[in-house]
């Protein structure tokens, strides 16, 4: 199979790779997107009818689902019932020439379908298995979401406040698996060509939230006090967090002695806490956080947020304004680094961020966002293989 970049269009780090990816939702979609992104061509096989549920989340693309759109341009969509014999004669086909499979199904699928035979038939294939807990353990069996893993992992009891535990409000324990799913790929590729064959791995969203829960691991080692939950303040750092301004709210953030000093003399104009013995260093700070939350907000309450943020970043302290979505939309960092772009989609244009692999003069290949099986017809036309009832287009 082929995967011709666009006539004029320099050449990325994966053109002439091929990904099959039999995914849904979050984890698996975020990673092969990344694959997508840098060349490689991505066959999304999806549930024939009904298709990738993460295509009905919700309708706020122009009739699209949000996750669909930021998870799945520059894929190609093919329908397939993976139950009946007809589709595992194209699954196979797709597998005997693909270069990667990525798969996460819900447990014990993949086994069933017979997916990992299929894909043994091909020395060269890398295959990556996304689970939520592994493939062995008491766990294994369990299905996971997001916000579970979340809470196994512990993430929760770090984040909100000391009334009340709160979820991240992104999907993190689905992105981290996606990019160590992503760069276990990239790793496996250049194994590849020393060896000249493919391997198998996996991935789960424990294993990938639980290494970014490691620093709340190690301070509550032996039976420590742990970690208390803080809110938009840092738990183990202050200054750190939002302080008020005359006419909204900032966020700063010291991390050192220096930059305390820094913060007392040329912010603050109160040099004198410095050689407060309740704020000499970070430990000290912490123990007194509420006593120098209480003096900065007083400062800081005087002065309207553009002239403080103006004054921080003189001294040089570490500052941010709190956005909204909407507002991190037109960013002026993004609109001056022109990093949007516009991708089609069954509704039509829609925006889209570049990826954060910069890579001067190659743009990412962004392509559309599939119709579900809009390439159902071309694709089993290029394996040799007969069109079905599930064709659409």
């Amino acid at each position: 199979m082929h995967n011709e970049r666009e006539p004029g269009h320099p050449a990325l780090p994966l053109d002439g790779v091929l990904v099959v990816a039999v995914e849904q939702a979050v984890a698996a979609p975020f990673c092969t997107r990344q694959l997508a992104d840098l060349g490689a061509r991505v066959i999304k096989v999806e549930r024939s009818g009904t298709g990738d549920f993460a295509r009905h989340y919700d309708s706020r693309v122009r009739g699209l689902s949000s996750h669909f759109v930021w998870l799945n341009r520059g894929k190609e969509s093919i329908e397939l019932d993976l139950s009946d014999a007809d589709g595992r004669v194209v699954l196979a086909a797709l597998l005997a020439r693909a270069d990667i499979l990525v798969q996460n199904l819900a447990p014990g699928a993949a086994s069933r379908l017979g997916l990992f035979e299929l894909a043994a038939q091909n020395q060269r294939l890398i295959t990556c298995s996304i689970s939520g807990y592994g493939s062995a353990g008491p766990y294994r069996d369990k299905k996971a979401y997001d916000l579970l893993v979340q809470c196994e992992t512990g993430v929760l009891a770090v984040t909100g406040t000391a009334a009340e535990p709160a979820k991240a409000g992104i999907s993190v324990a689905d992105i981290a698996a996606g990019m160590y799913a992503f760069s276990g790929i990239l790793a496996a590729l250049f194994e590849r060509t020393r060896t000249g064959r493919g391997t198998a791995f996996e991935v789960s969203l424990l294993d990938a939230l639980g290494e970014w829960m490691s620093q709340p691991v190690y301070y509550d080692m032996d039976g420590a006090e742990p970690l208390p939950r803080a809110g938009a303040r840092h738990a183990s750092i202050s200054p750190y967090g939002p302080y008020p301004a005359a006419d909204g709210q900032v966020f700063l953030g010291v991390q050192n002695d220096i930059g305390f000093a820094a913060l007392c003399t040329r912010v603050l104009h109160r040099g004198q806490l410095i050689s407060d013995e309740r704020f000499a260093t970070n430990v000290d700070r912490i123990a007194h956080d509420a006593e120098l939350t209480a003096i900065i907000s007083d400062a800081t309450s005087r002065l309207p947020a553009a002239e403080l943020i103006a004054a921080l970043d003189e001294a040089g302290i570490p500052c941010a304004l709190l956005r909204t979505p909407a507002q991190f939309a037109a960013h002026p960092q993004l609109l001056e680094r022109d990093r949007w772009r516009t991708v089609g989609s069954p509704a039509g244009p829609i925006r889209a961020m570049l990826p954060p692999i910069v890579q001067p003069g190659r743009e990412p290949r962004m392509g559309p966002v599939p119709a579900l099986g809009e390439h159902t017809a071309a694709i089993r036309a290029e394996l040799g293989l007969p069109s079905c009832r599930h064709t659409r287009g």
